[in-house]
């Protein structure tokens, strides 16, 4: 796929995760809805004019929306993750930083409590999983 098709479609995505229309996104813009539309289906090269009037219709800086770009080969949970953080103020960004941290550290601990080998199984009680296999009389 061509770049232009390629960001198209990345500038489709970040509108339609807003929730905005073509014509909304126009507006907010200051650009027309036709300019939108054809932005999308990458059948022209955007002036820089015209990316910085997109930006502020979809309420991103400049520098998030080439990064952001950058990550198309990403899975499309990086994009959101980046097309959010793209909105917020650095002390906003901050403090979610510090939330994530104790987050994925207490979804560690507990991971690493639900994890602990029981010394009374042998290797052949687990499944493929790594989890005890069900006996037949458990199941029953």
């Amino acid at each position: 796929m061509n770049h232009g098709r390629r960001f198209g479609r990345h500038v489709r995505s970040l509108r339609r995760a807003r929730g905005l229309t073509q014509e909304v996104l126009a507006a907010r813009s200051d650009l027309s809805a036709d300019t939108v539309r054809r932005l999308e289906h990458g059948s022209f090269s955007p002036s820089l004019d015209t990316l910085l009037k997109l930006c502020t219709g979809l309420s991103l800086a400049i520098s998030t929306l080439f990064e952001s770009f950058e990550f198309c080969g990403d899975s499309s949970l990086t994009r959101q993750l980046s097309d959010l953080l793209g909105t917020r103020t650095e002390p906003e960004i901050m403090l979610a930083i510090r939330v994530l941290q104790v987050l994925f550290d207490d979804l560690d601990k507990m991971s690493a409590r639900a994890h602990v080998p029981d010394p009374d199984l042998d290797d052949d009680d687990l499944d493929e999983s790594g989890e005890p296999a069900q006996s037949c009389e458990a199941a029953e």
